[in-house]
């Protein structure tokens, strides 16, 4: 049976894995009132949202200039009613948007638009579509969606008396646009000729099906595995634990079922740790994350959280059970048979918890990130690595005598456990920082608290001063063993790599938990820094209203993008943006900005930025009809977006891709990963890439 559940929860995660490229993670229905009405009458039409676990849509009745994308819904005008008011937003919920800095109204999970309208006439023709932004701050990604609207037949009885036409007003959240029926009929039947636009755009970048890459969250999800593990591992070394691995395996030692009952030991232990995985899992959701990025209550309660496991590994105090709970699984452990057994290594967990529990709690605030599985992967690598030894040392009794002796070293790993916690916590706090602008843990500020914690972790190991737990002749000891040097070494080297970032070094190894470069006062480094500009080939299209960050000189439309990078001989790097997206902004604040990206960008490639939400509207001549969805697209937003899907199966921003001279894209794609080395390698890939097609 556990392995029947083992194998389910890997093909669930084999089934979050294999995801399609193009998503539509949100849409709009209209739901027309069904009750009689008559001429003159007001009636409401109701929209619902539906809206994929994990996601967000923007609402209206918030700043549209600041960055994001209200919800838009188009009605064709028709004599036979007229518009009433704006588009209203039932029952929706403020956002702070940090990338933006302003506040903006959101819907999650569904929502509700409503917009009233006067009839006009007895025989009513609504045709409508919708558009709006639909984010995901779990899967890194904003995704324009839209759609059309179909409507019910509203049933008119007659006239009411009295009624009189009012005058329509018209708002950016909803608007009447004149029907050409003409060219709507002939786009649908031919769109090649119905206003003179072509058929399909230009040809766009090649992408080899070889080139898709499995979701990036999947090597998260093995280093989390892989973290979790070590936290097991490290459970293992503590007063709590260590102690208790000869006393249980001589409960093994002489049974006639031994083996049996040490691999049911085992077992029970990791189901144990699994399902409380499981049973925080639900908790630990997409909304969860959502708070995470935005909010400062669960920021600071999970900083509260870590400083509080902290200190008690520090020995401040303990986190104990109840004794009376703990007493009561015991009896339970002395019935013997398989049920016995259970309770055993129930028993363990329980009486371990004061030196678990704040492993176990860090994992699952860890885990916070917006998948279901994360809790449960994190809980199953942390009781395998705890029921590994217990079990072996069960079947091989023998290996108990090549086990040091407990001692104060137990104490030592448990306080350099509780300086990493103190440590971890601040990345909490961070996030909070980030979000509100208290501008109270800039950069170097989270860097000076890091190198005073690692400092003393060095100074303890060379037993340059004691703690409350610190008792025994061990601690009276004034020799360093080896281990405790090798480990002091570890622990001063790492202050030493900390020390430059005061100055602004960019510390790529510790980019996950240092707030980003921008916050950074005291940048002696990039003041010195030197830049020089990139060169283009010609005036770029629409830079009077579109802009490339940290200066770069680079092109808005990619006709005119990868003819200046045949003319220069370089790769085009194109980035697929938007101007309401909020992870596009975090990957140029944090990753562009870096000097070594930086000088990628300006020196190896020509830069184009399309934008895909764009409203501008072109010329008709450059009209053309989608292979895609067979609509045709009119403007910047609507072509460039139509680039991407067509050509790259893809919808989401930001994404990034390499182009060469036949506009064959020339490595995988790159999407949300603020990981500063990974978007040098890839830079440098396509480089290469490059070089070998076009270069020799």
């Amino acid at each position: 049976m556990f392995i029947r559940s083992v194998a389910v929860l890997f093909l669930l995660a084999l089934n979050l894995f294999v995801q399609a490229q193009i998503i539509q993670p949100a849409k709009l229905i209209a739901e027309t009132p069904s009750k009689t009405y008559q001429v003159g009458d007001e009636v409401e039409l109701v929209f619902k949202a539906s809206i994929d676990r994990g996601w967000y849509i923007y609402s209206v009745g918030f700043d549209g200039e600041c960055g994001p994308i209200p919800m838009a819904v188009t009605i064709e005008k028709h004599p036979s009613f007229e518009l009433i008011g704006d588009l209203v937003a039932i029952n929706d919920q403020a956002k702070h948007d940090k990338i933006f800095d302003c506040d903006v109204r959101i819907f999650i999970n569904s929502g509700e638009f409503r917009q009233k309208i006067k009839l006009l006439s007895p025989d009513v023709t609504l045709v409508g579509s919708y558009e709006g932004q639909v984010c995901s701050e779990v899967e890194g990604k904003c995704v324009l969606f839209s759609g059309d609207l179909s409507f019910n037949k509203i049933t008119i009885t007659g006239t009411k008396s009295g009624s009189l036409k009012t005058q329509t007003k018209e708002t950016p959240a909803i608007q009447q646009q004149p029907v050409d029926t003409s060219a709507v009929k002939q786009s649908q039947s031919q769109p090649s000729s119905a206003i003179g636009q072509s058929t399909e755009p230009n040809k766009g970048p090649q992408l080899d099906p070889a080139l898709i890459k499995e979701d990036p969250r999947t090597s998260s999800w093995t280093g989390f595995f892989l973290l979790s593990f070590l936290a097991g591992l490290a459970a293992l070394l503590t007063p709590c634990v260590f102690p208790m691995i000869p006393m249980t395996v001589s409960f093994f030692t002489g049974k006639v079922r031994h083996k049996t009952y040490a691999f049911l030991y085992g077992t029970s232990i990791i189901v144990i740790y699994s399902v409380i995985g499981m049973a925080v899992a639900p908790l630990m959701g997409p909304e969860t994350a959502n708070h995470l990025s935005t909010e400062w209550i669960p920021n600071l309660i999970f900083f509260a959280v870590f400083v509080v496991f902290g200190l008690s590994f520090l020995g401040l105090f303990e986190i104990t059970l109840p004794g009376r709970f703990i007493n009561k699984v015991d009896s339970q452990a002395e019935k013997g048979g398989f049920i016995g057994v259970f309770f055993m290594a129930f028993t363990l967990v329980l009486v371990s918890f004061s030196c678990t529990g704040p492993l176990v709690g860090s994992i699952l605030v860890s885990s916070a990130g917006g998948e279901f599985l994360k809790p449960i992967i994190g809980m199953f690598a942390f009781s395998l690595a705890f029921a590994i030894p217990f079990t072996l040392f069960a079947f091989f009794p023998g290996w108990l005598n090549a086990l040091p002796k407990s001692g104060g070293w137990l104490n030592a790993v448990k306080v350099v456990l509780g300086f990493v916690e103190l440590a971890l916590a601040f990345k909490f706090l961070s996030i909070a920082d980030q979000a509100f602008h208290w501008r109270i843990l800039d950069r170097e500020i989270n860097i000076a608290i890091w190198i005073v914690i690692v400092t003393l972790i060095g100074i303890y190991l060379m037993k340059g001063f004691r703690l409350p737990g610190d008792t025994g002749r061990d601690s009276e000891d004034k020799r360093v063993s080896i281990p405790r040097l090798t480990l002091a070494i570890f622990a001063f080297t790492f202050v030493v790599y900390l020390i430059p970032g005061m100055w602004g070094a960019p510390l790529k190894a510790l980019a996950g938990y240092l707030p980003p470069l921008y916050t950074h006062d005291f940048d002696l480094i990039s003041s010195a820094r030197t830049q020089s500009q990139n060169e283009i080939c010609d005036e770029p299209k629409y830079a009077d209203f579109l802009h490339l960050p940290h200066g770069l000189n680079g092109y808005f439309d990619y006709d005119q993008a990868i003819a200046c990078a045949r003319q220069q001989n370089k790769p085009l790097f194109i980035d697929f943006t938007g101007h309401g997206c909020t992870n596009c902004r975090e990957m140029e604040a944090v990753v562009w900005s870096d000097p070594e990206v930086l000088s990628r960008l300006q020196n190896d490639y020509v830069v184009v930025a399309l934008y895909v939400d764009d409203k501008t509207q072109l010329p008709e001549s450059e009209w053309y009809t989608s292979k895609y969805d067979n609509k045709v697209k009119k403007t910047i937003g609507k072509q460039n977006a139509d680039l991407q899907i067509t050509n790259l199966n893809n919808n989401a921003q930001p994404f990034y891709v390499l182009v060469g001279q036949d506009e064959r894209v020339l490595v995988s794609p790159y999407g949300y990963d603020k990981s500063v080395q990974s978007f040098v390698n890839f830079l440098d890939e396509g480089k290469k890439k490059y070089a070998e097609l076009y270069l020799q």
